[in-house]
């Protein structure tokens, strides 16, 4: 006979939170925007500054006999992908993982009842988690490596410019996004708004893109350089730290996805290191079809005379009309 799961899953409430908070000490965060920017694997309150569902976020908590699992997960308005933000405790080698597998789940029913048709998660290629969510079917879309720069290194003068992108630029920038993203990703990959992070010129055409995310534990850039301007990828990265003044009292990360290795060198030479690697990973939400409503036939035929008369000419009614006046 097997072992009956009692497990249960549902949103968090005010009776999970000191639950919730004990978990958080020992759990993974899956974005790594927000783990190197916020840690907020290190600081339970940041956890529970995210229960209540603002800004998109959303906590489930499965519980079981045997443990509790804690995950959450973020959807944006009208975006067609959720991203996993958060699970603990985290998963350790050999352990069994239903508990994790069905908080997963429950992420994936709830993100799609919200719209998303996809859910996607940065996972560490050597943890545990990332086999179990090979198994709760989360494919690999690119791998990914986080660089990381301490504060006290200095970098030499820059030779280019960045600005601040204006409303002319995001034409140029999603041309750029268009060119150098893979058409896989593109789904997944967040577009910037007028303002949001550091523009490359040549030529007065825009040829890089650097999102910036500032945090309490670090800075987080995301470049996106056209291939052709390889040469100039040194001196476009030192002058987004120098432009950066956080990037003078923490530690910078930067974040390079497969198709853009050729940035290591440029890395290398500005004295980052391998900081993480992580395979992003995405699971498809199958979506809901609505069945459509039929009226009943006999609705439909009662609404149709039961006599059907031809219509009358106006020359007949003209001859009708002269008779009677005769």
């Amino acid at each position: 006979m097997g072992i009956r799961d009692t497990s249960e899953t549902r949103a968090v409430t005010l009776v999970d939170i000191p639950v919730v908070m004990r978990l958080s000490e020992g759990g993974v965060v899956l974005n790594s925007e927000v783990c190197f920017t916020q840690d907020a694997s290190n600081s339970p309150s940041n956890l529970f500054t995210l229960l209540w569902p603002i800004r998109g976020m959303h906590t489930l908590v499965t519980r079981s006999e045997k443990r509790h699992v804690v995950g959450q997960f973020q959807v944006y308005h009208d975006a067609p992908c959720a991203h996993v933000a958060y699970i603990a405790p985290a998963l350790d080698e050999g352990e069994d993982d239903t508990e994790w597998l069905h908080v997963l789940d429950a992420m994936a029913v709830e993100a799609g009842r919200r719209g998303a048709h996809m859910l996607s998660a940065e996972v560490d290629e050597n943890a545990p988690l990332f086999k179990t969510m090979r198994q709760a079917s989360y494919a690999i879309y690119a791998r990914q490596e986080i660089w990381r720069r301490d504060p006290e290194d200095s970098v030499a003068a820059a030779a280019v410019e960045l600005s601040a992108p204006v409303d002319s630029d995001l034409m140029g920038i999603h041309a750029l996004f268009g060119n150098i993203v893979p058409r896989l990703m593109h789904p997944i990959t967040d577009l910037p708004d007028v303002g949001e992070g550091l523009v490359y010129r040549k030529q007065e055409r825009v040829e890089g893109y650097i999102g910036v995310t500032e945090g309490k534990a670090g800075v987080y850039l995301t470049p996106h350089l056209h291939p052709d301007v390889f040469s100039d990828a040194p001196a476009v990265l030192a002058a987004a730290i120098q432009r950066i003044e956080r990037c003078q009292k923490v530690p910078v990360y930067v974040r390079v996805r497969r198709y853009q290795d050729w940035l290591d060198d440029a890395l290398e030479d500005l004295g980052f290191h391998i900081h993480a690697r992580q395979a992003v990973m995405v699971k498809h939400i199958t979506a809901g079809v609505r069945s459509a409503a039929f009226a009943p036939l006999r609705h439909t035929l009662e609404t149709v005379p039961n006599t059907v008369k031809p219509p009358r000419s106006g020359v007949t009614d003209l001859v009708t009309r002269h008779k009677r006046q005769e």
